[in-house]
This record gives structure tokens, sequence and C-alpha cells, in this order.
């Protein structure tokens, strides 16, 4: 019998991140040939508070939409083979384009699926399954299916994984983008370059009645002064050398939605005037017209400059500045959330694995040393070394000595190696940092014995004896620390 088939659900922490819903009346649709499994998944989805119906095959799935259609989710596991699993997923796209999909899949077939089935689902989840990606990915449905367009249409869901974390920084910025977004205030995100403001904006727009219309970016600092007038305002036909037809700018682009000024603090003065103008106003003209357009946009502004010390320079316009500062998010810099890295390593780490098939491993070592970097990049910079050690060790595991020089901290090399036990980057780890509003430390300790236990339990098949094996200590010492920590034992002859 297979490992995962047995996979001790019981062990699994209790659910902390909101998701179990009483009284819920949407289900999750089970679709797997296996009869065990089907039981199995039901299970994890009934402790998580969801129902769900199992179903063997796409044809009950069918029947089931032709008498009800409050489907919240399909889980999409064992069809067989590779093209009759692909023909799966395509028959459940006939019956609702934007319904999500988690694709359960067994490590060992990875590469029957196609890059079809791959790149369509919400999520593929490898069994065993592990509680808290489990977690992290209905998180992401819930977003979804909460953010989706009025008209069916999906937004990409690389936006609502990119404000994951547990640091009281990006929870705070999570909870300013819930009270702003469906207000008309403008909003100015500030932040070290490559901290994700855009991500900001996006969610602001995307949580917006004006979710419907355009978000239309521009990056003031990247278009030369002279220029970046036509392109936020438009030009008319022979406004100037080189306008051979009239052509919108982005604030027409935007109507009804949101224009997203990046990098506000590098725009010219005079630019600052022409565009105070119209956020007083209003409306504006395209260059080398006297017709006034109304703009019916919200603004997002957002840079990495001090603005309150470019006024004092002479470089930026107090006015502007309050006009824009209606509603500040701080941005926190990634080495004032590195409590975080764990969990944006795992969502960079699917994303890779999602666009280029590559999985990547890193050894405890190596996490803990990246824990260690100072990240003046931050999560750009972050993303930008996950890319380039996928092209140089594609599906190996890389350790301390594999990444580029700066990011090695000598001093770990000793201490950690000792112990060399891989790290999927699908899990969250515990990285021993102290956070900056400081921790209850015998509670952080508990969690993390609790976390490790339930994964030996896990990988035991629920047998604590042979789990106390894996963590190197006696059963009865074992026994005991569940019993401390609240954790139920799996009842097992060959086990006790």
């Amino acid at each position: 019998m297979l490992n995962w088939i047995n996979t001790p659900f019981k062990y699994w922490t209790n659910n902390k991140s909101g998701l179990r819903v009483t009284g819920m009346t949407d289900k999750v649709l089970i679709i797997d040939t296996n009869n065990k499994m089907r039981k199995h998944y039901a299970e994890i989805l009934e402790f998580l508070g969801h129902e769900s119906v199992a179903l063997a095959d796409v044809g009950a799935c069918k029947s089931h939409f032709e008498k009800q259609t409050n489907v919240w989710l399909i889980m999409l596991a064992d069809c067989g083979t590779g093209k009759e699993t692909l023909a799966a997923y395509r028959a459940i796209k006939e019956i609702d384009t934007h319904l999500p999909i988690i694709h359960i899949i067994n490590p060992d077939n990875r590469s029957r699926y196609s890059q079809e089935l791959v790149n369509g689902c919400i999520a593929q989840l490898e069994l065993p399954l592990r509680h808290q990606l489990f977690d992290k990915v209905l998180q992401k449905v819930h977003m979804y299916r909460a953010h989706r367009h009025q008209e069916g249409e999906p937004r990409s869901m690389e936006l609502f994984r990119s404000l994951g974390g547990t640091s009281k920084g990006i929870q705070k910025v999570r909870r300013m983008v819930e009270k702003v977004a469906n207000t008309e205030a403008s909003v100015l995100i500030v932040g070290d370059s490559g901290t994700g403001k855009e991500v900001v904006a996006r969610n602001v727009h995307y949580h917006s009645s004006r979710r419907n219309k355009p978000f239309v970016p521009i990056n003031c600092g990247a278009i030369p002064a002279e220029l970046l007038e036509s392109e936020l305002f438009g030009h008319e036909k022979g406004a100037f050398t080189g306008a051979i037809a009239t052509r919108q700018g982005r604030f027409e682009m935007a109507d009804g939605g949101t224009l997203f000024l990046d990098e506000i603090g590098d725009m010219s003065l005079s630019m600052q005037v022409k565009l105070l103008r119209v956020l007083q106003e209003r409306t504006f003209e395209r260059v080398g017209s006297n017709k006034s357009i109304t703009a019916n946009v919200r603004i997002v502004a957002a840079t990495h400059v001090n603005l309150e010390q470019a006024i004092e320079a002479g470089k930026f316009r107090e006015d502007l500045f309050y006009r824009l500062n209606v509603f500040p998010i701080d941005m926190p810099a990634l080495r004032d959330r590195i409590e975080d890295l764990p969990l944006l390593i795992s969502d960079l780490a699917e994303r890779l694995r999602k666009e280029s098939n590559v999985d990547i491993t890193l050894t405890t070592a190596a996490v803990a040393s990246l824990a260690q970097y100072s990240w003046p990049g931050n999560v750009r910079e972050l993303a930008n070394l996950l890319e380039r050690l996928s092209i140089l060790y594609p599906g190996a595991v890389v350790d301390v000595q594999d990444l580029p020089e700066k990011y090695q901290q000598a001093d770990l090399l000793e201490s950690l190696h000792d112990s060399d036990e891989e790290v999927s980057l699908h899990t969250s780890l515990q990285v021993a940092r102290l956070p900056q509003g400081g921790l209850d430390l015998k509670e952080h300790i508990n969690q993390i014995e609790h976390t490790l236990i339930r994964q030996a339990l896990e990988e035991s098949n629920g047998i604590v004896a042979h789990a106390a094996k894996r963590l190197k200590m006696g059963r009865t010492t074992l026994v005991e620390k569940m019993r401390k920590l609240s954790m139920h034992r799996k009842e097992n002859a060959s086990g006790f």
C-alpha cells in the first residue's frame, strides 16, 4: 500500500488561517477513480470545514452540475492515464471556464501531465498532502473566488500570492489595502525598490469597485521628461515631430479604472505642475489640442524617494504631495520581514516550477544562510536569485556552497551542515531570527516542536515508534511531548 494513502491527517495542526467556514453550502467536488483516496480527501476537507462531494469520473461531475451548481472548487486527482486526466480537465473547463481546479499529483507520475493541465489549474499539490501548503492553496482559492471579475474573467493568480507572509509589516499592508481599496482615496505607496509596490497597487485596484475597468501602470522615472506629457495625456496628429497619428494617453486608457504612477518622485517639476492641475480639475487636454477630456481615474502612486525630504530640497511640490498622500502605505523591506523569507521562496519556486517545469530544493543551511543576508534588492533580488539557481541546478539540491558567494554565511557552514537534511521549498521553514517586535520564546519553541513532530508522524504513517526514530528520541519521550502539545496519537498495533 502506498504511504500517501495512510497520511495521518489527524496530526495536522488546527486550522489558524481563517479558512474554516461553518455552515458553508458551496461544495468541493473531488474527482478520483480511487475510492479510498476520495474518502481520504473528503476527510481532509471536512476537517477544514468544507463540504465535499466525491465522484469517480467527470461524467458524474457533469450530472452533478445539471442538478445543482453550488460548486466552489474542484480537486482533480487520478483519472487513469495522462490523456484521461487531460480529457477530464477539458471537460470541467467546458462546464465552467473559470471554476478553480486543484490538481493532485503523484510525483512519480509528474512527467505524464501536459503543460496545458499544469498551466490551467490554480495549483498543483503533490502527494502526500502537507497541511501548510494545502491550507495556503485553499486561501488562494478563497481570494480568487472573492475577487474574480463580475463578468467572469479570472484574475492572475500571481497577484494574490505576492503579499503572503506572517510578519507584522506585511499583515499591516494587507489590512491597509483592505480598508482603502473600496474608497476613491488617492494612495501613495512608499518603499525601497523591489519590495513589491506595484503588487500592492494592483491589489488596491482589484479589491475596489473599479476592478472591472483597466489598471494602467506607468513608470514616471523611465520615460524622458519631454515625452512623459504625451504618455500621460496623449497627443493629436501633428502635435510635434513624429506625431504621425492621434494617440491616447494613460489617463484615457485608464478611464473608469486605476492609473498607477510608479516612481512619482522622479517626475520633473514642470510635469508635477501639469499633473497637479489634472488632479484638481479632473480634466486634461491631449498635447496639441484644446479640447478638455474628463479624467475619471483613481490615482495610486509609488516611490522609493522620501518625498518630504525632496520637498525640502525643492525637488517635489508640497501641494502635489498632499494630493497624493491621502492614504499612505509603507511597504516593508525584505530585511525587515525576514521571517517571511521561506514563504516567499516557496511562492517563487512554485512559480518557477509552473513556468519552467523546474523543481528547486534547498538545504536547511542554504535557507538559513539566505536569512542572514541583508537583501538590498528586496523581493526582486530574491526572485532573480532563485531563477539563476534554477538554471544552474535544475532539479538538484542547492546547499550553502552552491549559492553565489555574497549569499554564503561562513559561520553557518559548520553549525548547520551537521544536519544534512534537505528541505523542499514547498514547505515553510522556521528560521532562527528574532522578529523586530520580539516573540514568546516558549510558544515559538512549542510551535517548532509541534511542526517537526507532525512531519515525522506524517512520514511514518502515524506510527509513533517510527516517528521517534526519525526524531532520534525514545518512544515514551515522544508520547509525553505529544501529550504536552495536545497532539493525539494513532493507535496502531505495530507502532506501540
